[in-house]
């Protein structure tokens, strides 16, 4: 039987994932820059299969994925559109991506240390994707 910590920790990564996913296409069509828009497009990727990854273990285990609360998604929604809308550039996009990584990785970590029973395999996963968003977030730097 698996120890909830697990389901718990997986269903916060998966939310994590779908979120960068969804930031991502939002400001994606807005990017001129064609290296930019290439690192955001290997990164969305990236998010995808392991978000896929993380799927498959929620099935496993006989659980449900998670999506990210509506708050959260209608937050992100209003800030992008607002933000992009004010101003479109790639510099604009940069920092609302970063500013979500920013956010993906405090939040990651607390889950890390809240749920401190999960099996070594869902810590590597929060662990992989905590460092995913610090590169990304690393790699945005030239365009703010």
């Amino acid at each position: 039987m698996v120890n909830s910590d697990t389901v718990k920790l997986l269903q916060e990564c998966d939310a994590g994932t779908k979120m960068a996913v969804t930031a991502i296409d939002e400001v994606l069509e807005s990017v001129r820059d064609s290296d930019m828009k290439q690192l955001l497009r290997e990164s969305r990727q990236h998010h995808e299969k392991l978000g896929d990854e993380i799927h498959s273990l929620l099935i496993s285990h006989g659980t449900e994925e998670k999506d990210p609360s509506l708050v959260a998604k209608g937050m992100s929604w209003m800030k992008t559109n607002v933000k992009m809308g004010m101003d479109d550039s790639d510099a604009t996009a940069a920092g609302l991506i970063t500013d979500g990584c920013n956010m993906g990785v405090k939040s990651l970590n607390k889950y890390l240390n809240e749920y401190k029973m999960a099996d070594h395999k869902s810590k590597d996963i929060g662990t992989k994707l905590i460092s995913m968003e610090e590169k990304l977030c690393k790699d945005l730097t030239k365009y703010l």
